[in-house]
């Protein structure tokens, strides 16, 4: 049985948090009160991995009246996780991907119902800009995509980009997509902030080091840590983003495979307003060879940079996470091009993240192949966050039999990186 002390442990949110955000989602008053664990010691879901993706598992589960463990190694949303960091950008176009546009979509009215009903903002709506080399018939069916979903969505030729936003250089840039409703999400403050609900709404959290998971028969009975320790469910949902590779080194393996990503701020000028949210959009070039993208200065961090380029392998476990001079110069490079008067500003701060890919960019959430009560949700790096939402609603459906399994998303449609260039 779970004593007080163990009650204590798995509501290990802070209090002040935990008041915050009790009530701050729809339905979180009208939940069952089978929160505690069942009778036998275990929980109907444990979610491994407190991300976007894992928090709205739990949650979506938690508020379905189900009781629910999350556990994190080191916290939700912590400065190692994909999930953390400052910001993430949410927009819907997709190229012309009907089901990535539709679930950015759907996910902004929860993303914007967390930011209204916490007390701290989750979303600066700062209109999202994409510039383009030329002018295609897949930019218009993408806008064609996004107009039937009532989404909000602009094109503008370049004579009206320089006229709206003087501050950037459109050297080869034909013309820009621009959807005002869209913008910047929260990445740490929100995740946290959706954990604090979740336990608020009557869910359990834990810090907990997930061992890679053993069992000989056909399900999967516990988790253990480390030193041995265990917790049992009647399910399992691994959302542990670039950690995903060793817990399952059979099953997921190099099918993703973690990239160092650097990311830079910098300071604009003092009393320069021009490239703060309310002058300046979230932007991403399409011109660049590296597909730069970017963030006004949100909340005085800075003029945030980074590129969509994979950078090197990188282990989220032990290594270090210092920019280097030479990432610095071709940033500043690219700056001088199309951001000219932040080019010379100082560097106000730089992080080095991860992303955790599959080889074609899909997300991979599936069944375990020898487990039938066991999932997997990642690949999402780069571009899912803004999905977290729609993506713990599909797996809850999934999980609980109420759902219809996208063939992207299959661990069959994922490659192992690198196969398809030793096949060819």
């Amino acid at each position: 049985m779970r004593g007080s002390e163990s009650e204590r442990e798995d509501r290990a949110v802070s209090r002040r948090g935990v008041l915050a955000a009790a009530g701050v989602l729809a339905g979180a008053s009208s939940m069952p009160a089978r929160a505690r664990a069942r009778a036998s010691g275990g929980w109907d879901f444990i979610v491994v991995g407190a991300g976007v993706f894992g928090a709205w598992t739990a949650w979506t589960l938690r508020r379905r009246g189900h009781s629910v463990l999350l556990v994190d190694a080191w916290g939700a949303a912590h400065s190692r996780a994909s999930s953390g960091g400052e910001t993430r950008l949410i927009r819907t176009e997709y190229a012309g991907n009907a089901l990535y546009t539709r679930w950015a979509w759907e996910s902004l009215t929860e993303w914007h119902a967390l930011s209204k009903r916490l007390g701290s903002p989750i979303f600066h709506e700062t209109g999202a800009l994409y510039l383009y080399p030329a002018d295609t018939a897949q930019i218009d069916r993408s806008i064609a995509i996004q107009r039937a979903l009532d989404i909000p969505i602009e094109k503008l030729a370049a004579p009206e980009l320089a006229r709206r936003w003087p501050q950037i250089g459109l050297d080869g840039i034909a013309v820009g997509v621009m959807q005002p409703t869209m913008g910047a999400l929260m990445a740490r403050r929100s995740v946290q902030a959706l954990v604090e609900a979740f336990v608020a709404a009557g869910g359990s959290f834990r810090q907990f080091a997930v061992a890679p998971p053993r069992s000989a028969r056909a399900a999967l009975d516990a988790v253990t840590s480390a030193d041995g320790s265990a917790l049992e469910a009647s399910h399992f949902i691994f959302a542990c983003g670039p950690w995903l590779p060793k817990l399952f080194p059979d099953v997921v393996g190099a099918r993703i495979v973690p990239t160092r990503q650097d990311v830079f701020f910098f300071a604009p000028k003092a009393g320069d307003g021009r490239f703060g949210g309310t002058k300046l959009p979230a932007w991403v070039d399409v011109s660049s060879e590296d597909l730069h993208y970017g963030f006004p200065d949100i909340e005085g961090r800075g003029f945030k940079i980074a590129l969509d380029r994979h950078g090197p392998s990188f282990d989220p476990d032990r290594f270090d996470r210092r920019i280097t001079d030479r990432a610095l110069a071709e940033v500043r490079a690219y700056l001088a091009r199309r951001f000219p008067d932040l080019a010379r500003r100082p560097l106000a701060e730089a992080r080095v993240c991860q992303y955790e890919n599959s080889d074609n960019g899909h997300l991979l959430i599936d069944r375990h192949p020898g487990w039938s009560n066991c999932w997997i949700a990642g690949g999402g790096s780069g571009h899912g966050f803004k999905h977290g939402p729609a993506v713990g609603r599909y797996v809850a459906d999934l999980v609980l039999g109420t759902g219809r399994a996208e063939p992207a998303f299959a661990l069959a449609a994922h490659r192992i990186h690198g196969e398809a260039e030793e096949r060819s």
